[in-house]
């Protein structure tokens, strides 16, 4: 199995897709750079009352909502584009079918593909959390200590493995390309219904209309839980739950954050076990499946 996971690490670091996101992660911070720049140039650093440690809460939280906002497309677009064709891709080149001739059982084939894609996701994670954490810390403040930080990076990279976990899922049913498309689209669905829910949290609307949306938005969060853990990282960052003893957190702050509903701490282990069921199913399928 470590075999497996090398050769899908040395498989990464080849690929196109690897390059691509380092160039995107450089422009990304770059401007991501200015824009802390930019929108703290006017906060004195020096502290003197509570008003300054407000504006400087304040302003933190916006970067670091902001830098994780789009610093998940990016952890995504690494995850997603660098499996979707793990299985059915080399089944249709003939790697795999080379690859399996020697005694491994496909059970250790899938997991080790999984461990390795999942390994390397999360170390790329890892780097970019403390790159936007460092760039944020050296313009203004930063909420929270190492402890609620490793907190947030868990709930951060939990991400990782779901997105693997359905891109190989995926890669049993679909080709290639097909997942792709896939892989993308569900992705988005699950980012679109977490947008819908940052709105209705503090729009207007009938009873009925917010309870309708709300199940919707469930659903889809049930199905592609990514935006969901997303929230509950930055809520988790910002200390709510600590806020909340000062001043009153209710649906207009966090979705003045852009966070709207922040899940339970259930949604995480639910989101653990998900991950699991959906891993044991692509095994299965993997196992049952005719290269």
């Amino acid at each position: 199995m470590n075999t497996i996971i090398g050769m899908t690490w040395k498989e990464l670091l080849r690929k196109k897709v690897m390059l691509m996101t380092l160039v995107m992660t450089i422009l990304f911070l770059v401007l991501f750079w200015f824009i802390a720049s930019t929108l703290t140039k006017d906060i004195p650093l020096s502290s003197t009352g509570a008003v300054d440690l407000v504006e400087q809460y304040a302003k933190g939280s916006t970067l670091l909502t902001l830098g994780f906002f789009f610093g998940s497309f990016i952890l995504a677009f690494l995850v997603i584009f660098s499996s979707f064709s793990s299985i059915s891709g080399e089944a249709e080149l003939g790697i795999m079918q080379a690859t399996l001739t020697r005694p491994v059982p496909r059970w250790k084939w899938y997991i080790g593909r999984w461990l390795g894609y999942v390994s390397f996701g999360v170390l790329y994670a890892l780097l970019l959390y403390v790159s936007i954490i460092i760039v944020t810390d050296i313009h203004t403040f930063v909420p929270g200590n190492l402890t609620v930080h490793i907190q947030s990076f868990l709930v951060y990279a939990l991400a990782v493995p779901i997105l693997i976990t359905l891109s190989l899922l995926g890669s049993t049913a679909f080709s290639a390309l097909g997942n792709g498309v896939f892989m993308t689209m569900f992705y988005g669905a699950g980012w679109l219904g977490g947008m819908v829910e940052k709105f209705t949290s503090f729009m207007d609307l009938e009873p009925d209309v917010h309870q309708r949306l709300n199940n919707i938005t469930g659903i889809i969060s049930f199905l592609m839980p990514v935006d969901a853990l997303q929230r509950k990282m930055m809520a988790l960052m910002l200390g709510f739950d600590d806020l909340a003893g000062m001043v009153e957190v209710g649906s207009s702050l966090t979705a003045g954050m852009g966070l709207g509903q922040v899940v339970s701490g259930r949604f995480i282990v639910y989101a653990v076990l998900y991950t699991l069921i959906l891993l044991l199913w692509g095994t299965r399928r993997f196992n049952r499946k005719e290269l």
